[in-house]
């Protein structure tokens, strides 16, 4: 019988992620985010894991986030787009996600919402790709639009779990460089543990972002990708440059 990992194992990931959130430069538009990608192999008793990718805010160029950046390399060690990663996180990598805040539902910037990332990764084999994303906080009321990211990936079949321990520290990395205004948004949400539990997130963009979009601050990926889609007029005439 397998043993599932034990609650010190996630929080040691957690720690890791939380050094590499600490690697992204402070901006007030950003949230400093950190994520590891670990196997826990199937038909092996390892409970320790096996980590295969890392991933922090603003790491890769663009206005990328951690998540985005931890798949984006993951598919650069294989030689494969982002869109295969199937391919690699077959289900016997059982691959569980780490990051320090909630997946991001929804971008402003136009680039694809991370939590669409990872449910991409298990395109044409639902049994693989990232099997369980697991998140030390709930992101802070900072931002005023909110994600269904919890809900799409209940919805895609991805297993969830928010584990307590670190969110104080997370959130005070995360958060560095923004303008504290009577502490408004440091009050966060807590999640259950429980996999599939419903709740709210919001966007990790700040408001200036909600306001405008910085098209000049997209990855050369996503911005290939945009240009295939079909364009709004209106969303183009919306679009302004936010200063850095």
């Amino acid at each position: 019988m397998r043993h599932a990992p034990a609650q010190e194992t996630h929080l040691k990931y957690l720690r890791q992620a939380l050094s590499l959130a600490q690697l992204s430069e402070p901006k007030p538009t950003n949230f400093r985010v950190g994520c590891v990608i670990v196997s826990y192999a199937l038909g092996t008793d390892d409970t320790a894991g096996t980590p295969l990718s890392t991933g922090y805010t603003l790491e890769l160029a663009g206005n990328t986030h951690a998540e985005q950046c931890a798949l984006a390399k993951l598919a650069q060690q294989h030689n494969i787009p982002e869109e295969q990663l199937n391919e690699v996180l077959t289900p016997e990598v059982n691959a569980v996600l780490y990051t320090t805040l909630e997946p991001c539902g929804k971008r402003l910037s136009g680039n694809l919402p991370c939590v669409e990332r990872i449910i991409g990764t298990r395109q044409g084999n639902s049994s693989g790709g990232v099997r369980k994303v697991i998140f030390g906080a709930k992101e802070p009321g900072t931002f005023v639009q909110e994600s269904q990211s919890l809900q799409r990936l209940d919805q895609a079949g991805v297993e969830w779990e928010f584990v307590q321990g670190l969110d104080d520290e997370i959130l005070k990395v995360a958060m560095e460089g923004h303008v504290q205004k009577d502490n408004v948004g440091l009050e966060h949400n807590q999640a259950s543990s429980r996999p599939g539990h419903q709740g709210q997130s919001v966007g990790r963009e700040s408001q200036s972002l909600q306001q405008g979009t910085n098209v000049a601050d997209i990855s050369p990926e996503e911005r290939k990708r945009q240009e295939a889609l079909p364009r709004n007029p209106k969303k183009r005439m919306m679009e302004v440059d936010v200063p850095p």
